[in-house]
């Protein structure tokens, strides 16, 4: 799976999602007012593991660091049990979308890997692509 959210100085988000399973592809795409890059990026595997129709092993390739690194170096369970406090003890951003995630990530195998975007990848063109999109659609 690959994930990218963007957000533009509007704060209007877009994310694009491309799930691959073998030679079937499937994209997805939304958009969101009032909100950030990172709230995209973590919508955007959110909406991705939604899409999934039973429980499986899914790699997430995604390019923020914020989100990546949360997941794969633990913050977000340290976070959760510090009641979503984060080490300066200042309230957790974001603490609906970690909540889902969470949920989510327990009903899949899920693995987070960091690649860092290029518009010379297919995937990650794509979904910031979709996400560009989904951006300019109206309501």
């Amino acid at each position: 799976m690959y994930t990218h959210g963007i957000c533009n100085r509007e704060n209007i988000g877009g994310y694009g999602v491309t799930l691959i399973y073998n030679a079937i592809k499937k994209e997805l795409s939304g958009r969101c007012e009032n909100t950030t890059n990172n709230r995209m990026d973590i919508l955007s595997v959110i909406k991705g593991l939604q899409a999934l129709k039973e429980s499986c092993h899914v790699t997430v390739y995604n390019n923020n660091a914020y989100l990546i690194d949360a997941m794969t170096k633990g913050w977000v369970y340290r976070w959760k049990a510090q009641q979503w406090r984060n080490s300066d003890k200042k309230p957790t951003p974001h603490v609906d979308l970690w909540e889902q995630l969470l949920e989510l990530c327990q009903q899949h195998t899920v693995e987070f890997i960091w690649r860092q975007y290029s518009s010379k990848q297919e995937e990650y063109q794509r979904c910031d692509t979709l996400a560009r999109s989904a951006i300019i659609q109206k309501k």
